[in-house]
């Protein structure tokens, strides 16, 4: 069964908005700026927003159409099911090995060098340009900081070279 993606974005919007809400209905800690109830309400509005782009088709143009070619018996076929896909067994490695890594890692380098590593690792394993590896790997990082250790106050492990904002 093949549900449309107008109605997937739909319902990750409306499961955002009920974890925002829910989120918003926990009680703030007193003393604190910031309390059990923002993590929820972050999360919420951050599937909210990726529900949306889901409805209307925000990046349904990178979608690469299915490469048919014709087999030793006439038949179209897939090209992938013809020739094998350079990055399959990436696409099987890769994940393990950057969650050791990453564990390992992490406590010396710190997070920002360590997810920039994993984010450019992950973008080459998936097929992505070294563009759009070293775009990715220079912005998700530093993003990713801001919401946790900053927004959040989630202790990041700041490693080598720490970061002071």
């Amino acid at each position: 069964m093949h549900i449309p993606n107008r109605a997937t974005g739909i319902g990750l919007a409306v499961l955002g908005a009920a974890v925002a809400y829910g989120g918003s209905l926990l009680p703030p800690v007193p003393g604190q700026q910031v309390g059990p109830n923002v993590f929820p309400m972050v999360i919420g509005i951050g599937l909210v927003l990726c529900g949306i782009a889901i409805a209307i088709g925000i990046g349904k143009s990178f979608e690469e159409p299915e490469e048919v070619v014709a087999s030793e018996d006439g038949a179209h076929v897939p090209a992938d099911a013809v020739a094998p896909v350079p990055h399959a067994a990436l696409k099987t490695i890769v994940p393990p090995l950057l969650l050791l890594f990453y564990a390992f890692t992490v406590d010396h380098l710190g997070f920002i060098p360590t997810a920039a590593v994993m984010v450019a690792t992950t973008c080459f394993a998936l097929g992505g340009t070294w563009r759009s590896a070293l775009i990715l790997a220079l912005c998700a990082p530093p993003a990713v900081h801001l919401v946790f250790a900053k927004l959040l106050r989630v202790p990041l492990p700041p490693g080598l070279l720490p970061i002071p904002w």
